[in-house]
């Protein structure tokens, strides 16, 4: 079978797709038939060898898949036929996968497969963060930096499925993206005061007039950091999400000491293996708002598989404005 490959950590440029093996088909796990894989900025991370979960070489990018089961056990919950989604970590840029059955969510009829391949990853995330590692009260205000990619984007949406008050902060270009996914406001990320900024489009949100938003939601780091962090209100929840500037801020811990501030991290894959079934509900919750029009996710593009360094290369400009996918059929 086909698959995509990445045989040194030299950049997207060592990914090549080759004829590997047929998965082994243990009794536990699922042979699933890829039609879609979602890739993301950590699979670009990954083939620079600067991702923190590191890949044994060779590896396939991709950690997110939509396909048909091919081969499950009666005992498994799911048939031969049926379409499903998972999240893999890596590895899913391939004509076929071998994959827990916890891993596995069915895909309803309404949904496409290239956009539940692009479903785990953003919106599970969100949803974690939001439902489980702070809690959004409706009404609230919050701040999403890097809000024109798959990840802000996404986070956009469940912050208004949640009932609150969405500031998206994003490069000029991308703002439209921005409010037709239901931002409230879209803010420059070249604006050269952000904490007023953040704080003036509070007042009369959030029960707090003009404090500042409950929570910043970061996909990016870099120099948007501390004038988001200074912009929270007291008690608010600064939630770390990724790097796509590539720059791991530092932040003031005093202003975390005055104002009572919440760090928190948010490791959705460690979140996928320590609570599988609140990942599933996450996912079916997901899938099922998108089935009814609820959340709209955007698909930047789909790539064949022989064209995945075309897609990766995308991301690794930051030109994505929604999911990048790669179609394996």
């Amino acid at each position: 079978m086909k698959a995509a490959l990445c045989t040194s950590l030299d950049g997207i440029s060592a990914v090549h797709v080759t004829d590997v093996p047929e998965p082994d088909w243990a009794g536990g796990d699922i042979v699933v038939r890829v039609r879609c894989v979602g890739l993301n900025h950590s699979d670009v991370l990954r083939s620079q060898g600067r991702y923190q979960d590191k890949a044994d070489l060779p590896f396939s990018p991709g950690g997110e898949i939509a396909g048909i089961v091919e081969r499950a056990s009666a005992l498994s919950g799911f048939h031969v036929g049926q379409r499903v989604m998972a999240y893999v970590g890596h590895g899913g840029a391939r004509e076929r996968i071998a994959v827990p059955p916890e891993r596995l969510v069915a895909i309803p009829d309404a949904v496409a497969d290239e956009v539940a391949a692009g479903v785990p990853i953003t919106y599970g995330t969100a949803l974690h963060a939001f439902r489980d590692r702070t809690v959004i009260e409706p009404g609230e205000t919050i701040a999403i930096l890097g809000a024109g990619g798959g990840a802000g984007l996404a986070a956009i949406e469940v912050g208004k499925l949640l009932g609150a008050h969405v500031l998206a902060v994003a490069s000029r270009d991308k703002h439209v993206a921005c409010l037709d996914l239901g931002a409230d406001a879209a803010i420059d990320r070249d604006t050269p005061d952000l904490k007023q900024v953040l704080r003036d489009l509070t007042k009369g949100h959030g029960g707090r007039s003009g404090e500042g938003p409950a929570v910043i939601y970061d996909c990016v780091g870099g120099a948007l950091a501390e004038p988001a962090f200074r912009a929270l209100r007291n008690g608010g929840h600064y939630l770390v999400v990724g790097f796509a500037s590539r720059t791991v801020p530092v932040l003031p811990l005093n202003i975390a000491l005055v104002k009572a501030l919440t760090i928190v991290g948010i490791n959705w894959p460690s979140a996928v293996v320590d609570r599988p079934d609140g990942h599933r509900a996450d996912m079916a919750l997901a899938l099922a708002a998108i089935a009814a029009g609820q959340l709209h996710p955007r698909v930047h593009g789909v790539w064949p598989l022989d064209r995945i360094c075309e897609a990766l290369g995308v991301l690794d400009r930051g030109e994505a404005a929604g999911k990048v996918v790669v179609s394996v059929e």
